[in-house]
C-alpha cells in the first residue's frame, strides 16, 4: 500500500517537473520587443538549459546569418548591438545556439514604416491613365495605406482620395509594402499637381508626395510637327537657291552661244575677201 502510494507521488512529481520545464522558455531574451521609444539597444539572449552541450552560437537577421556574428564560444549569453533604431535595422533577430537539439529565439525590432515613393514625379497624356507608387521599407509592414491630392505643395490643405470614387475616378490597389494610385481619364486642369501616399503601422506614420504632370494630347504630335517643319523649310531653301541659281546660268548659256557667232563671220569675210582677189 505505500509503495503505491510512493509511485503515485512520484509520478504526480515528475509530472509536475515536467510541466515547469514546459513553462520555462529554453532561451531567455531581453528585450523581448524594441519598440519606437528606443533609439539604440542591445539584444541578449540566455540559454536556460544547463544540461545542453554548447558548440557555438550566432545570430540573424531576416533569416540571415549577421556578419561576424558566428563563434564557437561555448558562452549560454550572448549579445547583439543595434547602434541606430530605425526602419534599415528594423525586423526580425534571433539568436541561434549549437547545441543538440539546435535552440533559437526571436526577438522582434519595430520601427515606423518607411513609406517612399517608387519615382517623384510622373508623366501622363490627357484623358489616359496614371499610376502612382508607393512602397514602405521596414518591420513591420503598414497596415493600411492612404492617398491625398495636395493644394499647392501645403501638407495641411488636402484632399483625402477615397478607393473609386468620382465615377471610378481614382482606384486604390495595396499590398502590406506596396500601395497603387489609378487616375483615370487624366483631365489638364483638375488632376495635374503634388500627391501624397502615406503609410501607416502600429508605430506610427510616414509619407511621402509625387508630382503628376499632364500633357495635352497635342503634345505627342509636335515632334512630328517638328520634323515636317524642318522638311518644309529644306525644301524652301533648295526652291529659292533653285530659282536664283536658273537665271545666272541662262546669262551664260548665252554669252557662250554668241562667241561662236562672231568667229564664224570673221571666217566668212576673209573667204569673201580671198575669193575678190582671185576673180581680180
Amino acid at each position: 500500500m505505500r509503495r503505491k502510494l510512493f509511485e503515485v507521488i512520484l509520478a504526480v512529481f515528475i509530472g509536475w517537473f515536467h510541466a515547469e520545464a514546459l513553462k520555462d522558455p529554453a532561451i531567455t531574451t531581453n528585450p523581448e520587443v524594441v519598440d519606437k521609444n528606443m533609439t539604440s539597444v542591445t539584444l541578449s539572449c540566455n540559454l536556460n538549459n544547463n544540461s545542453s552541450f554548447v558548440k557555438g552560437h550566432y545570430w540573424t537577421f531576416n533569416g540571415k546569418i549577421i556578419d561576424q556574428s558566428e563563434s564557437s564560444s561555448v558562452d549560454r549569453y550572448i549579445k547583439h548591438e543595434i547602434k541606430k533604431v530605425d526602419y534599415h535595422s528594423a525586423g526580425l533577430y534571433a539568436c541561434v545556439f549549437l547545441t543538440e537539439p539546435q535552440e533559437n529565439a526571436t526577438i522582434k525590432v519595430k520601427a515606423v514604416p518607411h513609406a517612399v515613393a517608387y519615382k517623384h514625379s510622373e508623366n501622363a497624356n490627357e484623358k489616359d491613365k496614371a499610376v502612382l507608387t508607393c512602397v514602405s521599407h521596414g518591420y513591420p509592414d503598414p497596415t493600411d495605406w492612404s492617398w491625398f491630392k495636395l493644394k499647392d505643395d501645403d501638407d495641411e490643405d488636402k484632399m483625402p482620395i477615397v478607393n473609386n470614387t468620382g465615377e471610378n475616378k481614382y482606384e486604390i490597389k495595396n499590398t502590406p509594402n506596396k500601395t497603387m494610385l489609378y487616375v483615370n481619364d487624366l483631365d489638364i486642369n483638375e488632376d495635374m499637381g503634388i500627391y501624397q501616399c502615406q503609410g501607416i503601422n502600429e508605430m506610427g506614420s510616414t509619407s511621402d508626395k509625387i508630382q503628376l504632370h499632364v500633357r495635352s494630347q497635342l503634345a505627342a504630335l509636335w515632334p512630328f510637327l517638328g520634323i515636317v517643319a524642318e522638311v518644309i523649310i529644306l525644301i524652301t531653301i533648295i526652291f529659292i537657291y533653285e530659282k536664283r541659281r536658273k537665271p545666272d546660268e541662262i546669262n551664260d548659256d548665252d554669252d557662250s552661244g554668241s562667241a561662236p557667232l562672231k568667229s564664224n563671220a570673221a571666217t566668212n569675210h576673209k573667204d569673201k575677201n580671198v575669193r575678190q582677189r582671185n576673180s581680180n
